[in-house]
C-alpha cells in the first residue's frame, strides 16, 4: 500500500503585474474569493469559471481560509492600487460626457 499524499500545490501564481492568478488560467484569485464570499460553493464557482478545474477551487478556499487576512490585505491593496489607476485615467480622460462626444464622433464620421 503506497502512502497517502500529506501535501497539495495551491495552484495560484504571481504574474508580472503582482497580480495573483489561478495557475494556467487568466482567472484572477480576487473573482475566486469574491465569489466564495458571496456565498458562491465550489461546484458553482468552477461552472463560473470552466478554465479553473473544482479541485483548485477548493484547493483556492481552503487557502483562502487558512490565510483569511493576508489575503483580504492583499485584496484591499488591490483594490485601493485599481482606484489609483481608475483615477490617473479619469485625470487624462475626462469621462463627463463620453457618450456624447463618441454620438457626436460616429455622427461626423457617417455624414462627411
Amino acid at each position: 500500500m503506497s502512502p497517502l499524499a500529506t501535501t497539495a500545490v495551491i495552484p495560484l501564481v504571481t504574474d508580472s503585474y503582482g497580480g495573483v492568478r489561478v495557475r494556467g488560467t487568466r482567472v484572477a484569485l480576487d473573482r475566486i474569493v469574491v465569489a466564495f464570499k458571496s456565498g458562491a460553493i465550489a461546484e458553482g464557482i468552477a461552472q463560473q469559471f470552466p478554465t479553473v478545474e473544482l479541485r483548485d477551487v477548493y484547493l483556492i478556499i481552503g487557502h483562502y481560509l487558512s490565510y483569511t487576512n493576508e489575503i483580504d490585505a492583499y485584496l484591499s491593496q488591490r483594490q485601493s492600487e485599481a482606484g489609483e489607476i481608475q483615477r490617473d485615467i479619469e485625470k487624462k480622460f475626462n469621462p463627463v460626457g463620453i457618450r456624447a462626444r463618441l454620438l457626436a464622433c460616429q455622427y461626423a464620421k457617417s455624414a462627411g
